[in-house]
């Protein structure tokens, strides 16, 4: 089917990743009128197979990317008050025992960490002996010392349905399981076709944001005079999770005889991250996966550091993504920048186009702002910068305490169970009142499909959250895939059919 519209909109915006998420929040907070399409899910590749930090890049520090470094780590605490729910801080182990670096260059780099992005709140860095500190339990060798330092992590999918979530609040049309066919410029704009579940349809817009991430030169093929001044090179990255590896709340910073690095990371409770890996990748960004060489490289890793080592049997969980970094020509994937880098292709009488290329998550909000200062000048109506420290739904708690958020929480619901309470709050803050609305006990939350997933939650996650499919909220809305018993995906999955 085909349905002409006639209204033209001002960004039509490719993409639901944290990139396209984050423009559009941007752009629509502004006044602009914003349609998002993506082709998955939100956050369905890139944007939720990462190592879920919100931090500066202690490492790109040793390539000299001192700008990214410092605009990262003002947005690590910028972000984590706007987001407290879903980002905590983290201490990081860096033990120097197998180090190929000398002490003084990485406590040089350490100190350079803690000052260049004015931290307020984080605490520093501190150098320990690894045999009396219980930052060195579990490690094999505990001989020497090792510096800890501070991060963030954060629920890096949920990061993208909070800002589509603000956008839509503030106006903007985000669909997903939508698809850009094709666009041409026409009469100084935009005629575009998307294609969903109901046909094809038409759509005109002032300026097309090409956010497609690891797809944004498929998408420039789509395009007959596309001008494109930049490359994309794919790296994929994999992960593995583990049974928890070591106890304690902290992570660790692994550095390994080639000079790259692996973290590990406490990971629902029960279990440790282990990633990544920077492979180059030249296949279909949908099609990657954890290869052989990965799992064994991050194992053999893990056995180098830790008494307790795993093998491939008690992986419980593997997942890959693609990156798609911009080409700086560097000579291998682990060296290639992770900044970002704006294309704008808007000639004389040509209708604007910009793409993105490169970035990382915790910069995002950044990349949105200045996304939007490149296209000002094709705007002059929209309002000015405005999202540094505008909190995200759910943000919004008093001192932005989740401790105290949550105590507040369990004394209003004192008959749930205090565990779904808090896993709640961590999901969704404040939002969390909306979704237990007048529940007062675990029948009131209707059928439990399985691990503490309700029905009323997965109301929820379908009504505000675009959640389609037992995927979409097992695995990037709940996060509650490695805790369900089996069965839970197959009833969920009939539960979401009969709507």
């Amino acid at each position: 089917m085909s349905d002409e519209t006639t209204a033209m909109i001002d960004l039509l915006v490719v993409g639901g990743g944290i990139n396209g998420a984050g423009i559009a929040r941007d752009a629509t907070g502004r006044g602009l009128s914003v349609l998002l399409v993506e082709q998955d899910d939100l956050a369905a590749h890139t944007s939720s197979a990462s190592t879920k930090l919100i931090h500066g890049g202690l490492r790109y520090l040793e390539y000299g990317e001192i700008r990214l470094v410092h605009e990262a780590l003002v947005e690590r605490e910028r972000l984590w008050g706007m987001a407290p729910h879903i980002i905590s801080p983290l201490r990081f182990v860096l033990p120097q025992t197998q180090s190929p670096r000398p002490a003084w260059m990485v406590r040089l780099g350490l100190f350079l960490y803690d000052h260049l992005g004015g931290r307020k709140k984080l605490p520093g860095t501190e150098t320990i002996r690894l045999d009396r500190s219980p930052y060195g339990a579990g490690l094999r060798d505990t001989r020497g010392k090792g510096f800890v330092y501070s991060d963030c992590r954060v629920d890096d999918s949920r990061l993208v349905v909070l800002n589509a979530r603000d956008a839509a609040n503030r106006g903007a049309d985000i669909r997903t399981h939508t698809k850009l066919l094709a666009a041409r410029r026409e009469d100084g704009g935009w005629v575009a076709t998307i294609v969903d579940a109901a046909g094809e349809q038409t759509v005109r817009a002032r300026v097309l944001v090409n956010a497609a991430g690891p797809w944004v030169t498929d998408v420039l093929g789509r395009v007959p005079d596309a001008e494109a001044h930049r490359s994309v090179r794919l790296v994929k990255g994999s992960h593995i999770v583990v049974p928890r590896l070591y106890a304690g709340e902290h992570a660790f910073m692994l550095q390994n005889p080639d000079r790259r690095i692996v973290f590990t990371i406490p990971y629902q409770g029960a279990f440790t991250l282990v990633g990544t890996t920077d492979e180059p990748w030249d296949g279909a960004p949908a099609d990657a996966a954890i290869s052989a060489a990965e799992t064994h490289y991050l194992l053999e890793t893990v056995a180098r550091y830790f008494n307790n080592a795993p093998s491939e049997a008690d992986i419980v969980w593997s997942y890959a993504g693609i990156r798609p970094l911009y080409d700086d020509k560097a000579g291998n994937a682990s060296a290639v920048t992770r900044d970002y880098v704006l294309d704008l292709d808007a000639g004389e009488g040509r209708a604007p186009m910009l793409s993105v290329f490169g970035g990382k998550i915790t910069t995002y909000r950044k990349l949105a702002e200045h996304a939007l200062g490149e296209l000002a000048r094709f705007f002059t109506e929209a309002g000015a910068a405005w999202t540094a420290g505008a909190v995200l739904p759910g943000g919004d708690m008093p001192g932005a305490d989740l401790d105290a958020f949550v105590a507040q929480l369990q004394r209003e619901w004192p008959d749930l169970p205090p565990a779904l309470v808090l896993r709640l709050a961590r999901a969704y803050g404040t939002k969390t009142r909306i979704l237990l609305g007048t529940a007062r006990v675990m029948a009131d939350l209707g059928e439990d499909l399985g691990g503490g997933l309700t029905t009323r939650e997965v109301d929820y996650l379908r009504t505000h959250e675009w959640a389609r499919t037992a995927e979409d909220i097992l695995y990037r809305r709940s996060k509650l895939a490695l805790h369900v018993p089996p069965g839970t995906a197959a009833r969920l999955g009939a539960y979401l059919a009969q709507a």
